[in-house]
């Protein structure tokens, strides 16, 4: 198992504002685990009991809307940090948090945690600055979904996932995604989603390889309306 203090992917989070030693003290309560494909890390309403660190892989955070419907608010990639929201406020999570792919998390309990939010300004600070990151990014959201097409909102999906996770020796999106994660990331129905891609194929903008997905014009993906 990794120590804390020795890895690469605390640089990536708050924990790289704590010192060697406040480090190796939640190293050595820390436990880590391995994360199917599919398997939920925690359930909207859930009381959380620490954060988890993600070592490896991709997590989406839903939250259930009144219809029913997942609605994708966030990717969580490897470096991040999950829960921590929950947990400063002392509230049940307003989230759920499902694996994309295979993970590898790191779970922090929660005493460890709030010792080192009273004692180190630095640590306290980062976690705040990430924190209003993810509400600048959670104002984006709601102003595309008020203001843009589905389209738009797809085309835009699509060169997000692009421009972070990158492309494999085909060209394809490294994350693989199901037709309802793209449906749940837009906010529209499954149906919808599918149809708007073939769309996108039939147009010359994506080509698909079951559900693998390659962008092959990114200018007009970016001139959708």
């Amino acid at each position: 198992m990794s120590k804390c203090e020795q890895c690469i992917i605390r640089q990536f989070n708050s924990l790289k504002a704590l010192t060697t030693e406040e480090l190796m003290r939640i190293s050595a309560c820390k436990t880590s685990k391995k994360v199917k494909r599919g398997e939920v890390i925690f359930e909207e309403g859930e009381t959380l009991k620490g954060v988890y660190c993600v070592r490896d892989g991709v997590c989406k955070l839903t939250k259930l809307s009144a219809n029913g419907k997942d609605q994708i608010v966030k990717l969580v990639v490897k470096g991040e940090l999950l829960g921590q929201r929950s947990l400063v406020g002392s509230d049940s999570t307003n989230l759920s948090a499902v694996a994309l792919n295979d993970m590898e998390v790191c779970f922090i309990p929660k005493d460890e945690i709030i010792t080192d939010l009273q004692k180190s300004r630095d640590f306290s600070l980062d976690m705040l600055q990430h924190m209003a990151a993810d509400l600048r990014e959670s104002d984006n959201v709601i102003v595309n979904m008020a203001q843009k097409s589905v389209k738009q909102r797809m085309a835009e999906a699509l060169l997000n996932l692009q421009e972070r996770f990158g492309v494999d020796n085909e060209g394809m999106l490294n994350l693989l995604l199901s037709r309802e994660d793209y449906a749940n990331i837009v906010g529209t129905a499954t149906e919808s989603a599918i149809r708007i891609l073939s769309e996108f194929k039939r147009e010359g903008y994506i080509d698909t390889v079951g559900k693998h997905i390659k962008l092959t014009n990114i200018d007009a993906l970016k001139r959708v309306e």
